[in-house]
């Protein structure tokens, strides 16, 4: 096994009646109740990874592998602490640094080690202990994350096909470099135009706005659109008046907003994206910390880089050279499928971050690549989710098992992990699975999520709160970009 390993503790958790980690971790742990052995230890040095052992009879005989987002450099303990009470062994890493580590980009191996390495040999590391542990290996390995977790969901099942049985890719921005190109071009085109930059308060503006005209295409208004590619809002819609200062925007500022949706253009003008959909907000204010560490240290090895100097295509260009296992669009699934594994992903309609556009592209091709649409919902499936931000909020449904939600033990019909859990051992191909919206810990209303082509459709009859009332129904239009690949 490539990579050595180490235990650095081995301790055993008996709750009294709960226990939590300390942590300054983003991913924030539920109390454990259950025992277990928690294992610490590190890979080749850099790589720390923990994996938690239930124990007393309660191991349901899988491993989950739990993704870690953003520039990681912490543990998902989010994840570990509510799976590991459904009777899984799960694991983690820190992909090869740690969160306190300055200019960690700058160190070549922790570039790669992020980009794939670590997440695969945490995997091997823990089938290892999990063997030893209990005496038999894994029955069944599953991959469960989002966004930087979806991206190395992604990667498992495109390099690694052997790791992972089934792979759950939440908001994976198949295409990071290219999403990151632009997050920094148009924060600095509002930091070059500030009469034009948009406030947190204009972007809610548009999307209100965006929203509330295209609300009904879906036979039903609910304060969410089912699919914004059929949705039309024009920004100029929004400019003030003569005389008008209030619910409404600016001329620089409708300028800027025009250029933001639309497709970024190149130096000389040819589009490098598609842009954004209707509707979708983004972020205020200059560039992420990521984002600048992504060429600061990663590209220019220079902690004074001056962000002014960037150059879309070249600069495209440079992250692609310095970091070219960060993306993960590869179409070559062909050893993943033919072992049987599965693959869903899932992806919020108006995520802000990772945006939902190149996410279908990516599952188009696959399909283009793969034997076509019927072929590949075999092995992948993609759920696009009505509403919802960057893997939770916004004003959709964003709790079905996801990375980072409330899950549903054992539930394939409300838990996307269960429901791959289902596929992968039962061959019980996923349908529709009931997504919810909760609010101060109440449920707001529920709402059938389908895979693509499919979206829900109301039934004209049943409370609209119910998911029940909606059936997934193909749309034409969806179906349509299968075969514009």
């Amino acid at each position: 096994m490539a990579g050595a390993v180490k235990v650095t503790a081995a301790t055993a958790i008996v709750p009294a009646p709960t226990w939590s980690p300390e942590t300054d971790s983003f991913y924030k742990p539920i109390p454990v109740a259950v025992p277990m052995c928690r294992v610490e230890g590190t890979i080749e040095g850099n790589i720390g990874f923990e994996l938690w052992l239930p124990m007393n009879g309660r191991w349901n005989g899988r491993l989950l592998g739990a993704g870690v987002g953003g520039d990681a450099g912490v543990f998902n303990y989010s994840d570990m602490s509510r799976r590991v009470a459904e009777g899984f062994a799960t694991v983690t890493t820190d992909s090869g640094h740690k969160v306190s580590q300055a200019r960690w980009m700058a160190d070549r191996k922790a570039r790669v080690d992020y980009e794939h390495r670590a997440v695969h040999l945490t995997a091997l590391a823990a089938k290892r202990v999990v063997a030893l542990f209990y005496g038999k290996p894994a029955d069944r390995s599953y991959f469960l994350g989002c966004s930087g977790g979806g991206r190395q969901a992604l990667k498992e099942m495109q390099v690694y096909p052997a790791d992972y049985d089934g792979v759950v890719a939440g908001a994976p921005g198949p295409y990071m470099p290219l999403i990151s190109v632009r997050m920094m071009w148009f924060s600095l085109l509002q930091k070059r135009e500030p009469a034009g930059a948009l406030s947190d308060a204009d972007w809610s503006l548009y999307e209100a706005r965006a929203n509330r005209a295209c609300d009904g295409n879906d036979g039903v208004v609910d304060g969410v659109v089912e699919n914004p590619l059929a949705c039309h809002f024009p920004p100029a819609s929004l400019a003030c008046a003569p005389g008008q200062t209030d619910g409404c925007l600016s001329a620089p500022k409708v300028a800027t907003l025009q250029a933001i949706v639309a497709p970024m253009p190149d130096e000389n003008g040819r589009p490098m994206d598609k842009g954004l959909l209707p509707g979708v907000r983004t972020r205020p204010g200059p560039p992420s910390p990521l984002l600048r560490a992504m060429w600061a240290d990663a590209v220019y090895n220079n902690p004074y880089w001056d962000e002014n100097t960037f150059r879309r295509t070249a600069d495209l260009a440079a992250v692609n050279r310095a970091m070219p296992q960060l993306r993960a669009d590869s179409v070559r699934v062909a050893p993943f499928v033919a072992q049987g594994h599965k693959a869903i992903i899932y992806q919020g309609w108006q995520d802000p971050s990772v945006i939902a556009g190149p996410t279908i592209d990516y599952y188009t091709s696959l399909a283009a690549a793969n034997g076509g649409e019927a072929r590949l919902r075999n092995a992948v499936k993609l759920y696009m989710v009505p509403g919802m931000y960057h893997c939770r909020g916004g004003p959709g449904v964003d709790q079905f098992g996801g990375s980072g939600q409330p899950s549903a033990p054992g539930d394939p019909s409300r838990d996307i992990l269960w429901s791959l859990i289902d596929w992968v051992e039962k061959a019980r191909a996923p349908g529709a699975i009931t997504g919810a919206r909760v609010k101060d810990g109440a449920p707001v209303f529920s709402r059938t999520l389908c895979p693509f082509p499919e979206i829900a459709r109301y039934d004209g009859i049943g409370d609209r709160s119910e998911a029940s009332s909606f059936r997934c129904v193909r749309d034409p239009g969806l179906a349509a970009r299968f075969s514009s690949r």
